[in-house]
Order: structure tokens, then C-alpha cells, then sequence
């Protein structure tokens, strides 16, 4: 089953035009990704004791039926793709207004930072295992790493 959460949208999301900006879609999909962790007991706290964390390499946003002022959501969280020890993955997230229609899809590619080399680095087990918890999308592949 696909991890999925509600928010209700703040008046910050909106724009003029009384519709969510663009941005606010990307920063609940984001927002979506921390709560799954904190969910599997992996919290920002403990991404400090790590010294880990993500790192974004790219993030790609597919917008369809427009959240209006006011309105609740829901996000979806999918396992795109993920190389064998988790060192980077895709996360792909699908976001619905408060019809149940699919207003965005977004798709992100991942990796790990070490925050105190500030180099790429494999997660440790438990991130591995959060992302493993996630359903896989239909289309997931596995991310074949180039030796180094």
C-alpha cells in the first residue's frame, strides 16, 4: 500500500489567482518525505546523530488539476527506483485536491550526503528499510551504480 498523508493547505500555498502556487506542491511532497521517516521512528534528530542527509540531484513536476485556496490534500509516496543499497533512489508522489483528483505528480532524484565530509555516502540500514517499507510504482527499476 502506498504511504499517504493529509494536510490542509495554509494561506501561504496560494497565489493571486487564489490557486496553490507552484512551489507549494514541491514543498508537500517534501514535507511528505520527512513525515515518512519520522513515521519509521527515523527523525531529524536522528539524521543528525547519522550525520546524513538527503540531497536532491533533480525534482520534476507534472501539474493537472489545479487545489484551490482553502482546500485539504492528499500525498502519495511510490518507490520509483532505488539502487541496490539505497545510495540514491527516485521517489515518485502523486498529489490529490479535496475532490480526489490528481492535481501534480512529482517525481525526485535522490541521493545521500555525509554532512560533515560533504561527499555522497550509502545510508545506514534504516533508511534503506524506510524506503523498502514504500510501495514500489509499477514501473520501478533498480539504479545500477557505476563503479568507481
Amino acid at each position: 500500500m502506498a504511504y499517504k498523508i493529509k494536510f490542509l493547505s495554509k494561506w501561504a500555498d496560494f497565489d493571486a489567482n487564489k490557486h496553490m502556487r507552484h512551489t507549494a506542491y514541491n514543498d508537500y511532497a517534501a514535507e511528505s518525505r520527512l513525515r515518512l521517516f519520522k513515521d519509521y521512528g527515523f527523525d531529524v534528530l536522528k539524521f543528525e546523530t547519522y550525520k546524513i542527509g538527503p540531497v536532491l540531484f533533480s525534482e520534476n513536476t507534472i501539474f493537472r488539476k489545479e487545489i484551490k485556496l482553502g482546500e485539504s490534500i492528499e500525498v502519495e509516496l511510490f518507490l520509483l527506483a532505488m539502487s541496490k543499497n539505497g545510495e540514491r533512489c527516485k521517489v515518485y508522489h502523486r498529489i490529490y485536491n479535496e475532490k480526489g483528483e490528481l492535481s501534480a505528480e512529482i517525481t525526485v532524484f535522490l541521493a545521500w550526503i555525509d554532512t560533515e565530509k560533504r561527499k555522497l555516502t550509502k545510508p545506514p540500514s534504516e533508511i534503506v528499510s524506510v524506503f523498502n517499507s514504500l510501495e514500489k510504482a509499477p514501473n520501478f527499476e533498480e539504479i545500477i551504480l557505476k563503479a568507481k
